[in-house]
């Protein structure tokens, strides 16, 4: 274990964007293996929007990385967070405790936010409006999404006190997570509910992507599913129900088109439908 701290805190920026490219070709691969759903699209075509907001989000967490470092580095020596407040506790305990608190912080806190705040969901709509979900929608968020999702990461760290080990490791695991969780790829439904007591899995997150209400304000989770669960924020459906997209945005071809999504979070807000039965 403590091998695995001492990598993550100077992991190279070439792991992990080896990291990044080898999660979208695995999951690519599985989805035409075991495919959820028989998408009748370009996948390369589809997946050109996609890969441009991954690397405006990679530029932009690139850039603001040495405030992460900064502020990792002074909740160590600070001595700052409820990790560090807690009593001495194996390696193993303190990095497990991070990494959940951090996926609080992170994933599920920012999320929810997005979603009940109407000028922030309208930022987040550029991740819902991908009318096939695939491994490439994980990172398909606006400019400004990267912003808020590095905010919250950010207020993690110093409520946590994790130190960059931590914070990378977190960093990975997410990544490997929202890519694992969006793919088109089929599991038993046996093995997928059984993941979802503990972790999110690719069923359990896709719900989140139907296009109504109240699925699409649930599931909020990245890596544990503990915090929906305690935050009663989980729902189920049957996956062959689904159908991706939102509502109120069924435009699929605006919505595949660069330009016309980096402007959506400037567009009028449209109130969802309240809709349960479809």
């Amino acid at each position: 274990m403590e091998t695995l701290y001492n990598y993550f805190e100077t992991i190279p920026s070439s792991h992990r964007s080896i990291l990044l490219v080898s999660g979208i070709i695995l999951f690519w691969l599985l989805e035409g293996a075991v495919p959820l759903f028989k998408f009748n699209y370009k996948k390369w075509r589809h997946a050109v929007p996609n890969f441009f907001f991954t690397l405006t989000t990679i530029i932009i967490n690139f850039g603001l990385a040495f405030i992460l470092l900064w502020s990792a580095d002074w909740v160590k020596a600070s001595n700052f967070g409820i990790i560090n407040w807690l009593p001495e506790i194996p390696l193993w305990s303190y990095i497990l405790i991070g990494v959940l608190l951090l996926d609080f912080f992170g994933a599920y806190l920012a999320h929810f936010v997005e979603h009940k705040i109407k000028p922030l969901w309208m930022v987040h709509l550029v991740h819902h409006t991908d009318h096939k979900v695939d491994t490439t929608t994980a990172n398909r968020h606006h400019p400004i999404e990267s912003l808020i999702r590095f905010s919250f990461t950010l207020l993690g760290i110093f409520v946590v006190g994790t130190p960059i080990a931590i914070v990378m490791l977190y960093q990975a695991i997410s990544l490997i997570f929202t890519q694992f969780t969006h793919a088109n790829i089929k599991l038993p439904k046996v093995i997928d509910k059984a993941i979802s007591y503990v972790l999110i899995s690719p069923d359990m997150h896709k719900i989140h992507h139907h296009y109504r209400l109240p699925y699409t304000d649930s599931n909020y989770g990245n890596i544990f599913s503990i915090w929906d669960r305690i935050f009663g924020t989980y729902m189920y459906m049957e996956r062959e129900k689904l159908v991706y997209g939102v509502d109120v945005f069924p435009d699929e071809l605006k919505n595949s088109r660069i330009p016309e999504l980096l402007k959506q979070p400037f567009q009028p807000y449209e109130k969802p439908t309240l809709s349960a039965d479809k």
